[in-house]
């Protein structure tokens, strides 16, 4: 543990940065598996289910959670599966 105190506070901001990074990402992993299971059952919604994946992959990618290509990329494959 640090003993001046900008680093202790550091360390806060830290934790607390990281458990918010830990849960968008969980529910943006949750969001997609969403969409892969829609699509894998062809249910009705699936294209609703499929547009809020791709904007949690939107919002993850410009927030700094994903990098701007994964999104692309993790987008590309729920539309092209969708398809088929």
């Amino acid at each position: 543990m640090p003993n001046i105190k900008s680093a202790k506070k550091r360390v806060i901001i830290n934790e607390n940065r990281a458990m918010r990074n830990k849960a968008a990402k969980s529910a943006l992993r949750t969001a997609v598996k969403k969409a892969d299971i829609a699509i894998a059952n062809s249910a009705e919604d699936k294209d609703a289910v499929i547009k809020e994946a791709c904007a949690k992959l939107d919002r993850a990618a410009t927030k700094g959670l994903i990098h701007k290509n994964n999104a692309a990329n993790q987008k590309s494959r729920l539309v092209n599966a969708a398809k088929r």
